[in-house]
């Protein structure tokens, strides 16, 4: 019984936005809600997008070290034991090794407790106001299918008497049950969208802490390897510069 009565409401506000749409049935416009409803799907759309993009952040991280190790093995292959950069080569690949791990462990769970686990908890709030909003949707369609029920009888008064009053005491519970409602949601969507400051504040501190730390930590493990490269000088500079130059001038050819 409660399947078919629900079927029987979804099909009647059904058929009222669709009189709606044709301006057979006045629709009620509620300038109030629908500011806040607007602030609120617009702080939707960039929190997800955040989120999205903070996990991008971590998982190009993640790849980013990897293709490091991947490099620093390969490279592996070229020093050892027998050249002069044999040492600087195999303290290369220890370096990044070291740099992958902190990545996989230090910073991933840092990340993941400052940043996304945040992040997602506050989007976690938004399906629940959304599916307030979709209740409060039903109720407007009832009590605006009911108005209209009125306004017709008053208009065209039926023979039996009873019928306005009847009519008049639904479209009034309608009204109070969709006024309710509104009311709620007018007051609990600013708080919603005022929760991005104690959510997203930290957030973004904790982010930018994470990206100093990996980028200091990476510096400083990185700058440990400059001893086994010649100093920089402007004599270097020209030795590179012929090096490319005779690269340049290379020529392969064959005779068939």
């Amino acid at each position: 019984m409660s399947f078919i009565t629900g079927f029987k409401k979804n099909l009647n506000r059904a058929g009222t936005t669709l009189m709606q749409r044709t301006g057979v049935v006045d629709r009620t416009v509620d300038s109030e809600f629908d500011e806040e409803y607007e602030r609120f799907k617009t702080l939707e759309k960039k929190a997800e997008k955040l989120t999205k993009e903070a996990k991008g952040y971590l998982d190009a991280m993640r790849a980013m070290t990897g293709t490091q190790l991947r490099i620093s093995q390969t490279i592996g292959h070229f020093y050892d034991d027998t050249v002069i950069m044999g040492p600087g080569g195999q303290e290369y690949r220890k370096v990044i090794e070291k740099m992958d791990e902190e990545t996989k462990t230090d910073m991933d769970q840092a990340f993941r407790s400052t940043v996304l686990e945040p992040l997602s908890r506050f989007c976690s709030y938004f399906p629940e106001v959304n599916e307030a909003v979709k209740r409060r949707q039903k109720k407007l369609l009832d009590y605006d299918a009911h108005r209209s029920k009125v306004r017709k009888l008053i208009d065209k008064p039926s023979e039996d008497p009873q019928r306005l009053p009847r009519a008049e005491q639904e479209a009034n519970m309608a009204r109070e049950m969709y006024e309710g409602l509104n009311s709620i949601l007018i007051a609990d969507l600013p708080k919603v969208v005022e929760l991005r400051v104690p959510y997203l504040d930290p957030t973004f501190e904790a982010l930018v802490k994470a990206q100093l730390q990996f980028c200091q930590s990476s510096y400083e493990q990185l700058e440990g390897l400059r001893h086994h490269f010649p100093p920089e000088t402007d004599a270097s500079d020209r030795r590179v510069d012929d090096v490319l130059q005779q690269m340049r001038e290379l020529s392969i050819c064959g005779n068939f």
